[in-house]
């Protein structure tokens, strides 16, 4: 009888309304609904205007992206992956304090770096000006230097500030090497970077290096600044320049077949070349120690990309400072600090408490299905900025056409659209794109914990949500405070939905520092330029911690 009874029971309980998964699957709506929004915007009609752009300039925003993505991959391949195994392989004076330095290019936005180089290397900048004085050159003419404001020029910024994704996998993924695969290449006399270090770090490295593209697909301020015509670039200029939302849709619904392609690679990078080693405590590799001229090429070759990545930039912007140019307070950028910090604020708090329900409630309430779901409302990281922000503004139009409709006809009154009217769209936009780092960090979390916390919780008559507050979250804090500073960190540092999105008069410090380097004016947004930078290295101190765990025997 009784088991006769059990299938009746299971299945009445899956019938039976639980508001928690409810509540789940309304969030993923939301954080879902933009994305879908995209496509549904890109179905409409442009009135020939896509054809227009697919025959004249899409060819070339598309060869653009394509350049890009590989000069940029270049540049991460050489600076992550060289410094990773020069610091991993080789001990050297210093070795400790660069470690945790190469990490610091990730601290300053492309668009920062790009604005520095751009002022520093340019006709009218200080190392043109001391070689005319120098060589007695007149004009451009009597020389030659290389175009900052180019293709290569792009390729080596954005390169030097986005190859820690690849410096972090790589470094990773060598320190958990074991020691005895490399003891066997020594005993056949194989080189241990070509033959063992690298063909089993290749998947770890294609993964960091799917991310460092993604942001270069997404990138904004920089391409706008160099003036080099990609797909991102092409959305701005299409929806803002020609007016027309339904073909920037449609381009960044083509542009989403970079996005698929890129997220492919990482879960197939991800998913192959496994290796297992057989010994009963798997060690990492000892530093071979370095000195004289082997010490001398380890110290160029980690010290190239933090000059390059760190230094240089926050040595201009500094330079400025130390001038003068940037220390009057200045009203206008104290607001755009504040907004800065405000938004930064709210929409950590925000997604980490969406991340926390979405990830409580798919381990402890819902089956496969509702934890796919929950996953899957996290995909926004992968979608470059502008895309998001046309689907967030068509999801709030739909919504605010649809509220101002109830309300004129069940009260008369005239509804001006709250939605798309102030900063709540940015804050929704932030949200989505951000959320797979609040969702990561909250998983992470609760990976670690003992699978039968919650069902103790239950056994001592108390509900899901006091367990969730009393016993999970307490637990989970660190990787919740974690989460939120790396979400504070982003939002801190986005310019392309805050550009696009924000409403008359509100700025951001990104949107502040942009404005001013578009009109030539840098130096006079230095102080805010290197706020963004110091808020930047917060993230930074934490990712070389968590390397340093790794790392049992430096």
């Amino acid at each position: 009888m009784v088991a006769a009874t059990a299938p009746l029971v299971a299945a009445r309980r899956r019938l039976e309304f639980n508001p928690w998964v409810f509540a789940a699957v309304v969030i993923a709506a939301i954080l879902l609904g933009p994305i879908l929004a995209v496509f549904g915007a890109a179905a409409g009609d442009s009135g020939g205007l896509w054809r227009h752009l697919f025959e004249t300039v899409l060819p070339r925003y598309v060869a653009n992206t394509l350049i890009l993505m590989v000069g940029v991959g270049v540049v991460c391949l050489v600076f992550g992956v060289s410094a990773a195994w020069t610091v991993v392989r080789y001990d050297f004076i210093g070795r400790q304090w660069f470690q945790w330095m190469l990490l610091l290019p990730a601290a300053v936005p492309a668009y920062l770096i790009a604005y520095t180089y751009t002022d520093f290397l340019e006709y009218a900048g200080p190392v043109q000006k001391m070689l005319r004085e120098q060589f007695g050159w007149q004009s451009a003419r009597d020389y030659w230097f290389p175009e900052i404001r180019s293709m290569g020029g792009a390729m080596l910024v954005m390169g030097a500030v986005l190859y820690p994704y690849v410096y972090v996998m790589a470094r990773t993924a060598f320190l958990l090497t074991p020691a005895s695969l490399y003891e066997v290449g020594m005993l056949a006399n194989r080189s241990l970077f070509w033959k063992i270090g690298l063909p089993l770090a290749r998947p770890a490295i294609a993964a960091g290096l799917a991310l460092a593209l993604m942001e270069t697909i997404s990138d904004f301020g920089t391409v706008e600044y160099f003036a080099i015509e990609t797909l991102t670039l092409g959305i701005f200029n299409v929806w803002l320049g020609m007016n027309s939302l339904t073909a920037a849709a449609q381009i960044a619904a083509f542009a989403f077949l970079f996005v698929i392609a890129l997220l492919t690679l990482e879960l197939v990078a991800r998913a192959r070349r496994r290796f297992t080693d057989t010994t009963r405590r798997a060690v990492p590799l000892r530093a071979k120690r370095a000195e004289g001229l082997q010490a001398v090429r380890c110290w160029m070759i980690c010290g190239a990309p933090i000059l390059i990545g760190f230094v240089g930039p926050v040595a201009v912007l500094g330079s400025f400072v130390l001038k003068g140019y940037s220390l009057a307070f200045d009203y206008a950028w104290a607001n755009a600090a504040a907004n800065s910090v405000l938004l930064a604020g709210v929409v950590a708090l925000l997604v980490m408490a969406a991340a926390a329900f979405l990830g409580l409630v798919g381990m402890f309430q819902g089956g496969v299905v509702l934890r796919r779901t929950t996953a899957v409302a996290s995909v926004g990281y992968a979608f470059p900025g502008t895309i998001l922000a046309i689907g967030v503004v068509t999801a709030g139009g739909v919504i605010d056409d649809g509220i101002g409709l109830l309300v004129n006809g069940l009260f008369g009154i005239t509804y001006q659209g709250w939605l798309t009217s102030g900063v709540t769209l940015i804050v929704l936009a932030c949200i989505i794109r951000f959320q797979a780092v609040g969702y990561g960090a909250v998983a992470a979390g609760l990976e670690r914990l003992p699978p039968n916390m919650m069902n103790a919780n239950l056994l001592l008559g108390h509900g899901l949500g006091y367990g969730m507050r009393r016993v999970i979250l307490p637990l989970i804090r660190l990787s919740f405070v974690a989460g939120g500073l790396l979400v504070f960190v982003d939002v801190m540092k986005e310019l392309p939905m805050t550009l696009l999105l924000r409403p008359f008069n509100f700025e951001t410090l990104p949107t502040y520092v942009y404005q001013f380097a578009k009109d030539e004016l840098l130096e006079e947004a230095a102080l805010p330029a290197l706020i963004i930078v110091a808020v930047g290295i917060l993230p930074v101190i934490m990712m070389n911690a968590v390397l340093n765990r790794f790392a049992r025997r430096d």
